[in-house]
């Protein structure tokens, strides 16, 4: 009798097993409810499918008419075309510029804002732009991603590099309107118009003094503030001038660079070569007001000026 129970018992737990196995088996073999078939996927997610599908396929079947530029979208054209027109439908409601896309006037709102919402994670320094911050990141980096074909000179900008080359080819393409002075670089060729207007923008808050370099400025102040950032490696004279600082260092080395074509005779510094080269030339410029004496050099002439007072 137990022998019979113990032997139902088994055959029982062994159809239980198949029938476990069964349901596993049919269930791998039934298709999803949820997934369907290709006819119930919804009209627009299928839409979205073929165009991502030719997106990554490389193809473009939005043509410009004008410019024959492709795109992969609709919209994209679209907002390409307004190059062509000349439309601008986003405007600023402060300064009425106008823009082609929206999000190019909600980044020129930030000029009136005062909003950069874009900070360097190593000096805090904050940017209305994200593009902005990246290129400023180059800084901390070192990187410079922009190369010189010639002569291999690295910038963080395209544009920096671009004016570089003009050092390369020779270009100037901008022009003074007054003397015709052509310039590598805009800038310069605004600093030179100064000459011609007169304008010295750069102030001094203490004497008054107007530049018309922000530089030039800059440099004026230490005569007010004492500075004197420039210092001599050797002996620890402190300049408020690099190239004075240069000047000095040649009492230190000897360096004579200034050569007289005549004779040869070396100097440290340029006033006192082309003082020497009169001696050749006899050249003497500087004349006494009462007895037309001539001299060679002014502070002989201010000496025989004492004998008619």
């Amino acid at each position: 009798m137990e022998k019979s129970t113990k032997k139902n018992c088994a055959k029982k737990n062994s159809n239980i097993s198949t029938s476990k196995k069964k349901i596993k088996s049919d269930a791998r073999k039934k298709p999803n409810s949820h997934v369907g078939s290709g006819s119930s996927i919804p009209a627009n997610t299928r839409k979205q499918c073929t165009k991502k599908k030719e997106k990554y396929a490389g193809q473009k079947p939005f043509s410009c008419g004008v410019c024959c530029s492709s795109f992969t979208e609709k919209s994209t054209l679209l907002r390409h075309m307004r190059s062509h027109s000349g439309n601008k439908p986003h405007s600023c409601e402060v300064c009425d510029f106008a823009f082609t896309e929206k999000h190019h006037l909600l980044q020129h709102m930030r000029i009136h804002t005062g909003e950069k919402p874009y900070s360097c994670e190593i000096c805090g320094s904050s940017f209305t732009q994200k593009q902005n911050m990246l290129v400023h990141m180059r800084i901390h980096s070192g990187e410079k991603p922009f190369c010189c074909d010639v002569c291999g000179c690295s910038f963080i900008k395209k544009q920096y590099m671009l004016k570089h080359m003009r050092t390369h080819t020779g270009e100037k393409p901008y022009s003074c309107e007054v003397c015709g002075s052509s310039f590598t670089q805009k800038q310069n060729m605004l600093v030179h118009l100064r000459r011609h207007t007169g304008e010295k923008p750069f102030c001094c808050t203490v004497c008054g003094s107007s530049f018309t370099l922000k530089q030039n400025m800059l440099v004026h102040m230490r005569i007010h503030t004492g500075e004197k950032p420039f210092c001599c490696d050797v002996c620890s004279c402190t300049f408020t001038l690099k190239q004075n600082m240069l000047k000095h260092m040649r009492t230190h080395t000897g360096e004579k660079p200034f050569c007289c074509d005549v004779c040869g005779s070396s100097f440290t510094e340029k006033q006192s070569m082309v003082k020497h080269r009169r001696k050749h030339a006899v050249v003497k410029s500087y004349s006494c007001e009462v007895c037309g004496s001539t001299f060679t050099h002014k502070q002989n002439m201010l000496e025989h000026m004492h004998i008619h007072m």
